[in-house]
């Protein structure tokens, strides 16, 4: 089976495993990022490296970009050598973006794309981590014409094992702030809940095999919660300016709906308090710190 040429914008920690992952799943892949030398860890899996986004449009079917934010996407998308540069009739028929923004600015960049060059707009955010993305097991939310969304459901399908047409374009958007409210307040509710194992004198280690089957049961405990029980953060699974960044798209959002969420609101501000402390470039899993220090070695 002919696979289609893909491009991938943005080789951040996801990027690299969704790269990875494609390549492994027989796409060619070209590839940029920003900062060049990230392009260090695909290239010699096979990936081909293009010195910039217009360039990488030019080479491929189907593009994915997975970058920090909207003002990131905004500038692979409309900066100088921008995907738009292509203009119309170019190969690229579809973008998909991975990336977490909010929900207006998928349909606003999907519609400046549209006129721009022709091109189809599927925002596809994602939840998993990176072990997810390597094993084809993330959750993948998808904003989009049903077409669009066809298009681009076998490589969203490579990626993840659970694909879920949520709506038009900006609605899985919408669905990632759902993921991201969870998220949020979910690592830090395992923070304190380790620190209250630990001061209580409790085997911290044996909390997650403890609650196994009950109530208390979930993703966060099984994978989070031995990371901050050993205070295991390198390799990171992910920095923390990313989660205060979701953390802050899920405020504006929960305000725009006009909610007043507490708990929410407690969660990100924690968030917020912990990676603004100079954490930024910190694992995620890191935030145990706001709440107990590292034992000694």
């Amino acid at each position: 089976m002919t696979r289609p040429r893909l491009g991938f914008l943005g080789i951040g920690l996801m990027g690299e495993a969704m790269v990875l992952r494609l390549l492994e799943r027989g796409y060619p892949v070209t590839v940029w990022n920003l900062e060049p030398e990230r392009l260090d860890l695909v290239v010699p899996h096979g990936a081909v490296a293009a010195p910039s986004p217009a360039a990488v449009a030019a080479a491929s079917d189907i593009v994915v970009s997975c970058v920090l934010n909207a003002e990131a996407v905004e500038n692979v998308l409309f900066g100088k050598q921008g995907v738009a540069d292509v203009g119309m009739g170019g190969p690229a028929k579809l973008l998909i973006d991975c990336s977490t923004l909010p929900p207006e600015a998928a349909r606003d960049f999907a519609a400046r794309l549209r006129a721009a060059t022709g091109m189809g707009f599927v925002d596809a955010p994602l939840s998993g981590g990176t072990k997810g993305a390597r094993a084809g097991t993330l959750a993948v939310f998808a904003g989009g014409s049903a077409e669009d969304v066809a298009v681009a459901s076998p490589v969203l399908h490579e990626l993840g094992a659970n694909v879920t047409h949520v709506g038009g374009i900006g609605a899985g958007q919408s669905m990632k702030m759902l993921n991201q409210a969870f998220v949020c307040t979910g690592f830090v509710l395992v923070a304190e809940v380790l620190a209250m194992a630990e001061k209580a004198g409790l085997d911290a280690a044996q909390v997650p095999q403890a609650l196994a089957g009950g109530m208390a049961d979930s993703t966060l405990l099984r994978q989070i919660w031995p990371l901050m029980q050993k205070r295991r953060f390198d390799p990171p699974i992910g920095y923390g300016r990313q989660l205060r960044k979701d953390a802050r798209l899920v405020q504006a959002f929960t305000q725009a709906l006009g909610l007043d969420l507490p708990v929410v609101a407690t969660g990100t501000g924690q968030v917020e308090t912990y990676v603004s402390d100079g954490n930024e470039m910190a694992d995620i899993a890191s935030i145990i710190r706001l709440y107990r220090p590292d034992p000694p070695p």
